[in-house]
């Protein structure tokens, strides 16, 4: 990291302002050369920004951060210009102008926070969740992220693993010094702490993952042809998502919608007409494809008359406003009526209703699917240390890779091509 970096921060011009972040060892002396003597640190100071001829370019506040107390660890200074596109331009040039100084990469600040410790992998995570959270749920996960719950509880565990390996250490230590047996009482108390440890780690990874508030709930409505399955899907959208006509079969192929529902986004899936016999070879495919859906929902909407195909679908009562289907049969959780609001609240209630299983609670920590596979290997080593207590070489081992698991989570051991995925996320600038 010996380059100096620079890159606008604050968004795209044009705007009132636009932020210029430089970043590295060469940080104060570029911006030296542009703005003349710099401000005292952390106080902003108004400066006329010259390029290598003297040629006037904009007046700007300038801030200038000495490291490692920065947001990425080192030098660091904010040029504050006007945001108009060819200032913003003109400034770039010029620090451009100067050896060693270059643009950012995507993330390359971020990163750089990273390698010099001023934030752990996990919190650079939760940074990319926030800049790319398009619902308040997301938003609240990722925050906690980047507030360090995620890190927080795992250098909680990493300490419980720190302290057992301790104790498995100093046992083997006094083993081999006084050639003795092993104190049956001490195993069994390590034994009960890393079955308690495993326990903890599997009750919290065992919820459901952050994740889920990215992909989106997908709803999938299903049931044999001319069932209202599309009438449903745009009630429910509130808009004109999907073709409805008296025609049985209207629907061949999957009709996706997505909505954005009490801080929760929702895919809708219209699919075919689920037909029992069918000569039409494009009708046939969309029966193969509304089967796959149905085995994919999250939440399944079933419209038929025949009872559901999966023990957890919504089975809901179709076109209620036809006088010979009025009544409620028996089973059938909800009637639909496409003149009735309130029944199509009532089907969006029980969704909402089966979508808060399925997603992490609000109060709950947000871990990815990624991490929790890491935890789940931690707590694994960690049952496998138990059932091998006879031999403390192996419990030993065990405890080293359920540390190393969860050390990998917070960037301890983070490959460059790992790195290059997480930090591709960001935008220029961050």
């Amino acid at each position: 990291m010996t380059d100096t970096i620079f890159a606008v921060s604050s968004g795209q011009p044009p705007a009132a302002i636009a932020v210029i972040r430089v970043s590295g060892p060469g940080a104060f002396a570029v911006a030296e050369r542009l703005a003349g003597r710099l401000p005292e640190p952390r106080r902003a100071g108004l400066r006329s920004l010259r390029d290598g001829e003297g040629a006037l370019l904009d007046s700007a506040l300038v801030l200038c951060f000495p490291g490692p107390a920065t947001a990425t660890g080192e030098d660091l200074v904010e040029l504050h210009c006007h945001g108009g596109r060819a200032v913003v331009a003109a400034v770039e040039a010029a620090l451009a102008e100067h050896p060693g100084v270059r643009r950012a990469e995507p993330g390359e600040f971020t990163r750089r926070a990273l390698l010099n410790g001023r934030i752990d992998l996990a919190e650079a995570e939760g940074l990319a969740d926030l800049l790319e959270a398009q619902t308040e749920r997301q938003r609240r996960a990722a925050i906690g992220a980047v507030e360090g719950r995620v890190s927080q509880a795992l250098r909680g565990w990493m300490d419980q693993l720190s302290a057992l390996s301790a104790a498995i250490e100093a046992m083997l230590d006094f083993a081999e010094e006084d050639d003795v047996p092993l104190d049956a009482a001490v195993v069994a108390r390590i034994k009960r702490d890393m079955d308690a440890l495993s326990a903890a780690i599997l009750e919290v990874v065992d919820r459901p993952p952050v994740d889920r508030l990215h992909d989106g709930i997908r709803v999938v409505l299903a049931g044999p042809p001319n069932s209202g399955k599309s009438t449903l899907l745009n009630l429910l959208v509130e808009r004109e998502a999907a073709i409805v006509s008296p025609i049985a079969g209207t629907t061949r192929d999957r009709i996706e919608a997505s909505v954005l529902r009490g801080g929760i986004a929702y895919v809708l899936t219209d699919t075919a007409g689920l037909a029992e016999d069918t000569d039409d070879v494009i009708e046939a495919i969309g029966v193969t494809r509304a089967q796959e859906a149905i085995v994919q929902a999250d939440i399944l909407l079933w419209m038929a008359d025949t009872p559901p195909p999966r023990a957890d679908a919504i089975w809901l009562h179709s076109r209620a406003d036809l006088p010979e289907r009025a009544a409620l049969p028996p089973g059938r959780r909800l009637a639909v009526r496409r003149d009735d609001s309130a029944s199509v609240a009532a089907v969006w209630e029980a969704i909402a209703e089966a979508a808060a299983t399925l997603l992490p609670r609000e109060d709950a920590i947000g871990f990815k699917r990624h991490q929790q596979a890491q935890c789940r290997r931690a707590a694994q080593a960690l049952m496998a240390a138990v059932a091998r207590t006879d031999d403390i070489l192996l419990v030993a081992e065990e405890l080293r890779v359920a540390r190393q698991s969860l050390a990998e989570l917070l960037g301890v051991s983070a490959t460059e091509t790992m790195l290059d995925a997480l930090f591709g996320r960001f935008c220029l600038g961050k």
